[in-house]
């Protein structure tokens, strides 16, 4: 148990430093406006601090749509590959790894912003809770400081450091920490459906890739309502203001960037013809995209000139039109004329 201590400790204790000083910064900022000791002004700066993380983790959310979108558009060949292998789990597996590697895909990229956010949401909670139950001060934080983050009260009766069970007796605590359960449980089911219902193409919806995120869309709901009930308000305001984000940058990067064969990619294109863009199409069977030109209008048949007999040659003084390629009907007729 000791072991385990001092790592925690030891990955911690770096985190406490790194949060404590984005926290601080957005807080005094904040309290040029609002009162040093106000909940508001610890609350805005809990939510200043979910930017600056999220904005961090950007190259990871990247590399998890683009994770993915991999994931979903090589479902047609894992099935393939469970067709063949079926009766040999051993060499489904190995058939299934070169195909992840064959095509760039990682299958647990997808899991990278999660996992790295874990520690960072561990440490705000006990930086939160020494300061509310010990006054202890971590990272950059003084004594005072750690008192006025522990000790700060929204709209001057919350306690930030109150949760849904610990509440004070207080009612207004109850109702606030329902609705950051509520708004986070809601937020974290509609990213996850936006990403199955605009981002997954027709024939991935019946893989294990798709079973595997069904399961996940009722599943991490119900844990984060669950556990909810047990997160402080100053933490609850973190994780919700954390998946707005998610959700918007989500909402973002389908719409600019869907997986072929998804309704995204279909509302994409609407909008692309509509502007006169180039229309991405799905990829081919060897893997190359194609695109789709609007074609371009087609210019005006020129006008050739009319033949002239020699009687009319003479009076015109000997000037002969433009020279026109003949056909060879038009050789063969004059030779019979002549």
């Amino acid at each position: 148990m000791d072991s385990i201590g001092a790592i925690g400790h030891f990955i911690l204790t770096p985190l406490y430093y790194a949060i404590s000083a984005v926290l601080l910064g957005w807080h005094w900022l904040f309290s040029l406006v609002l009162p040093y000791d106000g909940g508001m002004s610890w609350v805005l700066s809990i939510v200043g601090l979910t930017v600056v993380i999220r904005a961090a983790l950007i190259p990871l959310f990247v590399k998890q749509i683009n994770a993915s979108r991999n994931m979903q558009l090589i479902q047609p060949k894992v099935k393939e590959l469970q067709k063949k292998y079926g009766h040999d789990r051993e060499k489904l597996a190995q058939e299934t790894m070169a195909l992840y590697r064959e095509s760039g895909t990682n299958p647990f990229a997808s899991c990278l912003p999660l996992l790295v956010q874990s520690p960072i949401f561990i440490a705000l909670f006990r930086l939160l809770d020494q300061a509310a139950k010990n006054t202890t001060a971590n990272g950059f934080m003084s004594q005072e400081q750690a008192a006025s983050f522990g000790n700060a009260k929204l709209f001057g009766t919350i306690p930030i450091k109150a949760t849904f069970l610990n509440n004070y007796g207080l009612l207004s605590v109850q109702i606030l920490a329902a609705l950051l359960v509520v708004a986070m449980t809601v937020t974290t089911f509609t990213t996850q459906r936006q990403l199955m219902t605009k981002n997954m193409p027709k024939d991935a919806m019946s893989g294990p890739y798709a079973q595997q995120q069904k399961m996940l869309l009722y599943v991490l709901p119900v844990v984060f309502a669950v556990g909810g009930i047990a997160f402080p308000i100053g933490v609850l305001f973190y994780w919700t203001t954390t998946n707005l984000w998610t959700m918007g940058q989500q909402f973002y990067v389908i719409r600019r960037n869907p997986a072929p064969g998804t309704l995204a990619f279909e509302a994409k294109q609407k909008r692309d013809r509509a502007k006169g863009r180039v229309i991405e199409e799905p990829a081919t069977a060897n893997g190359a995209p194609t695109t789709e030109l609007e074609e371009p209008p087609r210019p005006k048949p020129r006008q050739q000139p009319k033949r002239q007999s020699k009687q009319q040659r003479k009076r015109s003084g000997g000037a002969k039109p433009p020279s026109t390629p003949k056909s060879d009907d038009d050789g063969q007729n004059e030779g019979k004329s002549a």
